[in-house]
């Protein structure tokens, strides 16, 4: 039995015995609690990725919107409130696309074993 022992079982998160000497992700030792691949991954690098582009774009539509909206005169297509509503959403994503750049940040530090 490859990557295993002699009783069947594989190495994982839960085995301090695994071969890269990590306990897990996050540095907890855990039992699985589904049926996830014991070398079951994150895409961390794929959310910093995402983060990363849509936060400065989502943050110069935030920038356009609010402009428009202070610049938009009455009966004007679209109305004030629509573009103001549209400064809002975009503001939100901004906001999202930063929290979770920190946290993958915070997350790929610690996997790396930083402080």
């Amino acid at each position: 039995m490859s990557g295993g022992d002699r009783e069947g079982r594989r190495p994982g998160p839960e085995d301090p015995r695994r071969p890269d000497g990590r306990s897990g992700a996050t540095g907890r030792r855990r039992r699985r609690s589904g049926t996830e691949p014991v070398t079951a991954r994150s895409a961390l690098g794929l959310r910093l990725l995402l983060s990363a582009v849509f936060l400065p774009v989502f943050v110069a539509l935030t920038v356009f919107f609010a402009l428009w909206a202070a610049d938009a005169g009455p009966g004007e297509n679209p109305d004030r409130g629509t573009l103001i509503a549209f400064t809002a959403v975009c503001a939100l994503v901004a906001l999202l696309a930063a929290a979770d750049l920190l946290v993958v940040l915070r997350r790929r530090r610690g996997a790396r074993g930083g402080a």
